[in-house]
């Protein structure tokens, strides 16, 4: 193998590819990149064995061939070179590194030994539009958390009916739904738990790039790729294994009918909830009392050892006087997704869960469930 490359393209990539990179000790194979020298393009691949990340760079290649290095001292002496083109060829399994004023040897291992990242040759994909679905999908992916005891519910749900995605998550505290319009119907149905880490690396990844994303489907594995503005070849390829196991039926979770609509400010109904979060104790536990009277919300917090907290902020409520209690952070949470000036807070009854969604917005919901009173 022999290039010739840009520092700053070559720093990009390398940027990319070590993401899930960490210190395996059992398996220190992985904590390298697979850097392939092709036609035309230099081919940069990391695995955890759970999730692949490969990325491709429009390169002089010279000759090719294959080396596998140690990623993060790769990518931080990378860093360290000036802002010149980079000479880089295999010798053995090692790479000799030149630029301008240096000259270095890296040792690297063989690359037969490097995992093999599948590959979705003739698996049917869908496409949709890559800024809507990472901004969907960032409204999503911090609700679920690990659990031994269940883990099809440490993952992200994706549902893809007809002309529309929806993703949800759940920590079984608070759930979350975002539905995206697809402008194409899907040929049949898919559904699949995608886990959270690949989840947030194609947000870090490709949120910023205009374009398609297609996304390959197979049994226990999902494939997501982003092309090249300048030609028809992929830009980016993010592999994960799937989480097996069927999702709980999250729709019974949602309310389907609300004693009480309430209509505020967002950014106001957020700042009060700070507020009262300093006075919430060790539960983090706020109190609402819906005044329909005075059409406002009254924000209650207490905590014996530094004191109280009292706020009112008006509301256009519909519906019965109601008083409630739920955790500061998962309401702070779900207002933070929310993008609208103004929020819908529907509760269902003193003891059930409420729920958030925007004004004007139908694609996302989000329910938290209550604080039980202790005297009930």
């Amino acid at each position: 193998m022999k290039i010739e490359i840009l520092k700053d393209n070559l720093k990009t990539g390398l940027n990319i590819v070590e993401k899930i990179v960490g210190k395996n000790l059992s398996l220190p194979i992985l904590d390298n990149v697979l850097i392939n020298a092709e036609d035309n393009f230099l081919s940069l691949s990391s695995t955890d064995l759970e999730t692949a990340i490969k990325m491709w760079i429009l390169t002089k290649i010279i000759k090719k061939g294959k080396a596998v290095i140690p990623v993060k001292l790769l990518s931080s002496f990378i860093s360290s070179l000036p802002d010149e083109k980079i000479l880089i060829e295999a010798k053995g399994q090692n790479i000799e590194v030149e630029c301008k004023n240096f000259k270095t040897q890296i040792q690297g291992y063989n690359s037969e030994e490097f995992p093999i990242i599948p590959e979705f040759k003739d698996a049917e994909f869908l496409e949709v539009d890559n800024k809507k679905f990472c901004q969907g999908l960032s409204q999503i992916v911090d609700i679920s958390s690990p659990s031994q005891t269940r883990p099809e519910i440490s993952g992200i749900y994706f549902v893809f009916s007809k002309n529309l995605i929806k993703i949800v998550a759940t920590d079984s505290f608070r759930l979350a739904e975002k539905s995206i319009s697809l402008e194409k119907p899907v040929k049949k149905d898919y559904s699949f738990i995608l886990p959270q880490k690949p989840a947030r690396e194609i947000i870090n990844i490709l949120e910023e790039k205009e374009g398609i994303l297609k996304i390959y489907f197979s049994p226990n594995q999902i494939l997501f790729e982003f092309p090249m503005k300048e030609m028809p070849h992929p830009l980016v390829q993010i592999t994960s294994r799937l989480i097996e196991g069927e999702y709980p039926n999250y729709q019974d979770i949602i309310p389907k009918k609300f004693k009480t609509r309430i209509i505020l400010k967002r950014d106001e109904f957020l700042n009060q909830i700070k507020t009262a979060s300093l006075f919430s104790g060790k539960i983090n536990e706020i109190k609402f009392n819906i005044n329909t009277t005075n059409q406002e919300v009254e924000i209650f917090a207490k905590d014996p050892s530094i004191g109280e907290n009292k706020s009112s902020i008006p509301a256009k409520i519909e519906g019965d006087q109601i008083e409630a209690s739920f955790n500061y952070k998962f309401l702070t949470d779900g207002l933070l997704k929310i993008k609208s000036s103004e929020v819908v807070f529907d509760l269902s009854e003193k003891e059930g869960p409420c729920v958030l969604k925007p004004v004007g917005d139908v694609s996302y919901i989000y329910v938290v469930m209550p604080i039980k009173s202790t005297n009930s």
